[in-house]
C-alpha cells in the first residue's frame, strides 16, 4: 500500500479527503454530514498495514452531531453445511437508532457509505457480504457502488413487493448481484420475489418447526438456498440442518455441547502446558523448546509462521531458539500463542479461531484507551473461546491457564474492569448496541475508539489468517 498523503486518510483501503479542525483529523461520509472517524492529528492515521506492533490508538473528540450515537459496524458469520464461511451479513448502528428503527431508508444509504468506506472486499476477507436495503436503495440504484460479485442484496420484509421493485431486483440481478429475502414469511404477493431470490432467510427464534417445514414445502421446486439465521445453539443447528437448511448465521459453532466434569483432552494439556512456559520472564529457552518440539504438528506449523514472508528474515528459521533470538520474545509469544489457538481448533469451523483472532487484536489494541496490559488482554481475548474449541467448560479451563485471578475471572463470566473490553465485544459481535452503549456509558469509554479498534482486528486477524490455516 503506498503511503497516504498528510491530509489523507486510509480507512479499509479507501482514501477520502479528509479536513483538519481543532480536535483533529476527520474522516467524512460519502454524504458529507457526518464523521465516521476521527484521527487525532498528533497520531499517524489507521491503514491496512497491520503487525504484531502495537498500533497508535486515535484519541476521539466526539462532536455535537455524534452526540445521540456513533455509527457501529460489525460482521456476522454465514457458515455452510461443512463449516466454512460462505459469508458476512453486515451489522450497522446508526447514530441513536438500531439497525432499522426509525428511517430505514436513511439506514441503508448510511450502510452503503459505510461500506464504501469501509472496502467490503476487505471486511469480509473476499466473502460475500449480505446488505439489508430499503425499496429506495434498490429502485434508487444507491447500490451501484457496490461490486456485484462480492454483494448480496438482504430485501426487508417490511419492504412492499412493487411493480418498480421487482423492475429494480431483476435489473439488479441482470447485473450480477445476489438477492435475498430478510426474515422471510410466505405471503402470496411475494412471489415474484422469490422467483427473483437466491436466498430465502428464516428467523429460526421467532417461527416454529411446523412453520418452517410448512414454508419449505411451498419452496419446493424454487431454486433459492435456504438460510436459518439466529441459530444460537447446536440443537438449533441439528434441528434446521434436518429440515433441510443449508446455510446458517448465529453463533452455534461457539457454543459447543458441554459435557459436565469433562476434562481437557490429554492431548491438549500438553498445549496448555506450553503457554505456561510461554508466560515465564524471561523464557526459559531449553525447556520450552523441549515441550514444543515433542509436538510435530506444533512444531512444523510454528516454524511455517515465523518463516512466513510478513516475519522472515533472510536466514531461515529453523528451530525454536533461533525463532526467538531473531524475533524477541514478545513477538514470539504472540506467534506461538496463535500456532497453539489453531492446533486446539483442529476439526472445528475455521471462523472460531478467526473470531478468537479478532477479539484477541481487539483486547490488545483497546487496551491502550482504559491501562490494561496488552499482551494479557490478547490472551483474554484468544482463550474466550477456548471452550467451543475444546468442549469444556470455561471453569474447567481456567485453573491450568497462565493467567492472573481477575483475568481468569472474567473468561468465566464474572464482571471484572479487566474483563470489560471482551464484554463490550461480545455485545457487538451480535449487534446489541444497547448493551454496547451500557457499557460505554458505564467505564468511560469512546465509543468511536472502540469501533476504530474492532475494525483494524478485522483486517489484522484476515491478514494473519492465511498464516495459519
Amino acid at each position: 500500500m503506498s503511503e497516504a498523503p498528510r491530509n489523507c486518510l486510509t480507512v479499509f483501503g479507501v482514501d477520502k479527503d479528509a479536513r483538519f479542525g481543532p480536535s483533529g483529523i476527520t474522516l467524512e461520509s460519502l454524504s458529507g454530514k457526518r464523521p465516521v472517524a476521527i484521527i487525532d492529528e498528533g497520531n499517524p492515521p489507521l491503514s491496512g498495514e497491520l503487525s504484531f506492533s502495537r498500533a497508535p490508538v486515535a484519541e476521539n473528540h466526539v462532536p455535537a452531531d455524534l452526540a445521540g450515537g456513533p455509527r457501529y459496524v460489525a460482521r456476522q458469520p454465514i457458515l455452510d453445511l461443512r463449516g466454512q464461511v460462505h459469508g458476512y451479513e453486515l451489522l450497522y448502528r446508526n447514530g441513536p437508532e438500531t439497525a432499522f428503527r426509525g428511517d430505514g431508508n436513511l439506514a441503508s444509504r448510511t450502510m452503503l457509505d459505510n461500506t464504501v468506506i469501509f472496502g467490503v472486499e476487505k471486511f469480509t476477507g473476499g466473502s460475500l457480504a449480505f446488505i439489508n436495503c430499503t425499496a429506495e436503495t434498490l429502485s434508487g440504484d444507491l447500490v451501484g457502488i457496490l461490486q456485484p460479485n462480492l454483494t448480496v442484496l438482504e430485501i426487508l420484509e417490511t419492504v412492499e413487493p412493487s411493480p418498480e421493485l421487482i423492475a429494480a431486483c431483476t435489473k439488479l440481478k441482470a447485473q450480477g448481484f445476489k438477492i435475498a429475502l430478510d426474515d422471510f414469511v410466505w405471503e402470496q404477493r411475494f412471489e415474484p420475489l422469490v422467483k427473483l431470490a437466491d436466498y430465502i432467510k428464516v428467523d429460526f427464534m421467532l417461527t416454529n418447526s411446523a412453520g418452517r417445514k410448512d414454508l419449505l414445502r411451498k419452496l419446493k421446486g424454487e431454486r433459492v438456498m435456504l438460510l436459518a439465521e439466529k441459530v444460537e445453539s447446536q440443537s438449533d443447528y441439528h434441528e434446521a440442518r434436518s429440515e433441510g437448511f443449508t446455510l446458517f448465521q448465529g453463533y452455534y459453532f461457539c457454543r459447543p455441547e458441554l459435557i459436565k466434569n469433562r476434562k481437557v483432552p490429554s492431548n491438549r494439556v500438553s498445549h496448555l502446558e506450553i503457554l505456561r512456559l510461554l508466560q515465564v520472564e524471561p523464557i526459559d529457552l531449553h525447556q520450552l523448546s523441549r515441550a514444543v518440539q515433542r509436538d510435530e504438528s506444533l512444531t512444523y506449523r510454528l516454524l511455517r509462521m515465523v518463516n512466513s514472508a510478513r516475519y522472515a528474515n533472510h536466514k531461515e528459521v529453523d528451530s525454536v531458539q533461533s525463532a526467538i533470538m531473531i524475533l524477541g520474545e514478545d513477538t514470539f509469544r504472540r506467534i506461538a500463542t496463535l500456532a497453539i489457538a489453531t492446533e486446539l481448533n483442529t476439526g472445528h469451523p475455521s471462523e472460531l479461531l478467526r473470531m478468537a483472532m479478532v477479539r484477541a487484536r481487539f483486547c490488545e489494541l483497546a487496551s491502550a484507551l482504559c491501562s490494561l496490559c496488552g499482551p494479557e488482554q490478547y490472551l483474554l481475548g484468544m482463550f474466550s473461546l477456548l471452550p467451543g474449541m475444546l468442549g469444556v467448560p470455561m471453569e474447567a479451563l481456567t485453573p491450568a491457564l497462565p493467567l492472573r485471578r481477575e483475568i481468569r475471572e472474567a473468561l468465566e463470566g464474572t464482571i471484572t474492569p479487566e474483563g470489560r473490553l471482551l464484554e463490550w465485544l461480545k455485545a457487538h459481535e451480535c449487534g446489541d448496541w444497547a448493551a454496547c452503549e451500557a457499557i460505554v456509558e458505564a467505564s468511560g469509554f469512546q465509543a468511536g475508539q472502540l469501533n476504530a479498534c474492532y475494525a483494524e482486528a478485522v483486517l489484522w486477524a484476515e491478514s494473519q489468517f492465511c498464516l495459519v490455516e
